[in-house]
């Protein structure tokens, strides 16, 4: 009895081992590249650290931040980037997954493929294409804009439509990845459940508002919760169309964090940043988790 008691808890350790070397490179990536980047930049963050200089500072970076204009006005926009991209995307997917998911497997597969392809397209090639659609001399929309006899307008360069340029350009980008979820989603739904609305002469809409809409919950959660963050991270779209222009309207808090490491060489203030808006993040997870968390199970 012992001796197979023995040789149980030698397997169980054998596969402990065994277990934790295959999980050692990936592990290993983790604490090198996620887990100490992170902590250094906290612990950089109570300094006054450049090229030429580090010195301990406390909470002086983060103080200085809260009453930097120009921080706060990225700070606004990167907001409003979240408050209007994030509802539209998730409106928009849901209503074209509903619709794609309606029609034949060939039509299906098409518009997936369709909606889906910028997410997989370089960055840089669609910021190319939409800073030509924004030209103020030669792009297409002026053109159109043009035909019905309105001025030329500068999309890019006006400080009352850049960030809407830009939020335009955002949701265009992030649409993709919601709809193929939606529409899997929407597969798992069992049809009985409309099936039975449908018999006690329930319309499309209360079978959208009683059935669909609570079994995608759990998508719901996940699609909002995922597009909130990389929202709130966007800078490659606003580094290659705007620069964070005009006068800082389309500056983001990530764009700030780049212009004051790479541009500016501050880096204490930028891993404050960094942690600000880390901390602004987890708040609205949080809150996002507690509204639309669902125990629904297919």
């Amino acid at each position: 009895m012992e001796a197979a008691v023995r040789k149980s808890r030698k397997a169980v350790r054998r596969d402990w081992l065994m277990s934790y070397l295959f999980l050692l490179p990936a592990l290993g990536f983790f604490l090198l590249f996620v887990a100490y980047p992170m902590f250094k930049g906290v612990y950089i963050s109570f300094f006054d650290y450049s090229l030429r200089h580090f010195e301990f500072t406390g909470l002086d970076n983060y103080v200085s931040l809260l009453k930097n204009d120009t921080f706060l006005k990225s700070m606004r926009n990167t907001l409003l980037l979240v408050v209007i991209a994030v509802p539209i995307v998730i409106v928009f997917s849901i209503f074209v997954a509903v619709n794609i998911y309606k029609m034949k497997e060939f039509s299906r597969s098409f518009f997936r493929g369709v909606f889906y392809l910028p997410a997989v397209s370089s960055v840089v090639s669609i910021t190319v294409v939409w800073g030509w659609i924004y030209h103020p001399n030669y792009g297409i929309l002026n053109y159109l804009t043009g035909l019905a006899g309105a001025e030329p307008v500068f999309w890019l360069g006006d400080t009352r439509t850049a960030l809407l340029a830009i939020i335009a350009v955002l949701i265009t980008t992030s649409v993709g990845q919601p709809i193929i979820l939606y529409v899997a989603s929407l597969g798992n739904i069992p049809t009985s459940y409309i099936e039975a609305a449908q018999i006690d002469r329930a319309t499309p809409w209360q079978i959208f508002r009683k059935i669909i809409w609570p079994m995608l919950m759990p998508t719901n959660l996940y699609i909002i919760v995922i597009t909130t963050i990389n929202t709130f991270q966007c800078f490659a779209l606003i580094q290659l169309l705007t620069a964070g222009g005009p006068v800082y309207s389309t500056s983001t808090v990530m764009y700030g964090v780049y212009e004051q490491a790479f541009v500016l060489g501050n880096f204490g203030i930028a891993s404050a940043m960094g942690i600000l808006l880390a901390i602004v993040i987890g708040i609205i997870s949080v809150i996002q988790f507690k509204f639309f968390g669902s125990d629904v199970e297919y």
